[in-house]
């Protein structure tokens, strides 16, 4: 009789093999111990996980569970973290888990030259985030005196409003290039995700830039000079970081959920 198993292999991220010990005594996802399972020179960062809160229909409920959801990515975030302080570490998206050990011995081997590649991208670097807000407040002129009666006065106020609001748009637009091309010349990669909206962000006003930036541990410096100096002209910046390369490393590694 066959036995289906309830348990599953779930990854957190992946390293090359070194001479030196990795972190150890990890607590994961769900309070799970950490493990390694090691192929052809890669180490994969793992925990067993129970299938009836990590198999694919329990996963799909949690993850609208937003307090179910902050733990989970805090724990996964943390032993991402304590590996990637000790050697170059490539992370794996949240909750990527596989039906046993085997499949990720099987995605060590046949990604193995992929992680090799990524791995040596990112050695002696770490990815710094960048977020910025601007006030697009503007005051609207009034609109010259017309021979038209309120409705056409109205009317060109309404026009001028849309009008000062598009420039603004424009020009935050063309700050937002400022920024990221000034940032992008000291790091070594950058990338620019989806800005978020002021539901997420918790601020008022509009994010312009929410950019990730790859920089050399020798350049950090640089690099937060550079962000003091994009600071004011009514933007401002938030600076988070140094992470692990989250935004540089993916490769598609997908479980089986």
């Amino acid at each position: 009789m066959t036995h289906v198993t309830d348990t599953g292999t779930y990854l957190y991220a992946v390293t090359q093999e070194s001479p030196s010990p990795g972190p150890e005594g990890l607590r994961g996802v769900a309070g799970t111990a950490v493990r390694t399972i090691v192929d052809e020179g890669l180490v994969a960062y793992v925990s067993t996980v129970p299938l009836d809160e990590f198999g694919a229909e329990p996963l799909r409920r949690s993850m609208e569970n937003l307090e179910w959801l902050g733990e989970t990515a805090g724990a996964h975030h943390n032993v991402v973290e304590e590996v990637a302080e000790q050697r170059p570490t490539a992370p794996v998206r949240l909750v990527t888990v596989y039906r046993g050990d085997d499949q990720v011995r099987e995605l060590l081997h046949e990604r193995h030259d992929d992680f090799l590649d990524v791995l040596a991208h990112i050695a002696g670097r770490r990815e710094w985030g960048v977020k910025a807000y601007i006030d697009l407040s503007v005051t609207e002129a009034a609109p010259a005196k017309s021979a038209g009666g309120p409705g056409t006065a109205y009317l060109k106020k309404r026009q001028a409003g849309l009008r000062s609001r598009e420039e603004a748009w424009r020009q935050a637009a063309a700050r937002a290039e400022e920024l990221h091309v000034t940032l992008s010349s000291v790091a070594a990669a950058s990338h620019r995700h989806r800005a978020q909206d002021p539901e997420l962000s918790g601020r008022k006003e509009p994010m312009i830039l929410n950019g990730a930036y790859l920089v050399d541990g020798d350049r950090d410096e640089v690099f937060l000079r550079a962000v003091e100096k994009l600071r004011g002209e009514g933007v401002d910046v938030e600076l988070t970081g140094p992470w692990a390369p989250y935004s540089f490393t993916d490769l598609e590694v997908r479980g089986d959920g």
